[in-house]
């Protein structure tokens, strides 16, 4: 006995299409008979005979700007958490809330590069406040109680 006398398969041998009437896929080999998709090279993905197809149904939305901003770069905080933050005695009032005296006080493990104080809340606390961005409103309570903004310069834009 040799190998090469055993009549095993190892392997399911595939269907030769369009190799005659005898092999069940010959002549048009199961493409039919006529038409774009029995010709070669033709791909009509997406088409939906004659209706329009869904990517052209649906709305184009958004855009894509070429220099990105992340929200992530910029630290937002209210007035009420300010307060809240002092009234528990993390910040002191006699010194200056800054980005790097709040990344202390509320643990934040990101990186922020800028500051930004917005006027949800009240404020009861005379303080000092160094940030990028401040709405008007915030800018107005603080100094209403009595406290000063310090407003710091913003590198350009890369």
């Amino acid at each position: 006995m040799k190998l090469n006398t055993l009549n095993v398969s190892l392997y399911k041998k595939g269907k030769r299409y369009g190799r005659g009437i005898g092999s069940g896929k010959g002549k048009t080999a199961g493409r039919g008979v006529k038409g774009q998709k029995a010709r070669s090279g033709v791909s009509i993905k997406s088409f939906e005979g004659g209706q329009m197809p869904l990517y052209r149904r649906l709305p184009k939305r958004g855009f894509n700007a070429i220099i990105k901003k992340h929200s992530y770069d910029q630290m937002i905080i209210n007035l009420n958490d300010i307060q809240h933050l002092i009234e528990k005695k993390k910040l002191d009032i006699g010194s200056k809330v800054t980005l790097d005296s709040l990344r202390k006080v509320k643990n934040i493990k990101n990186n922020f590069k800028k500051l930004k104080i917005l006027g949800n809340g009240e404020i009861k606390s005379k303080i000092q406040i160094e940030a990028h961005q401040i709405s008007a409103s915030a800018k107005n309570k603080i100094e209403k109680a009595g406290g000063s903004v310090n407003l710091l310069k913003q590198a350009a834009a890369k």
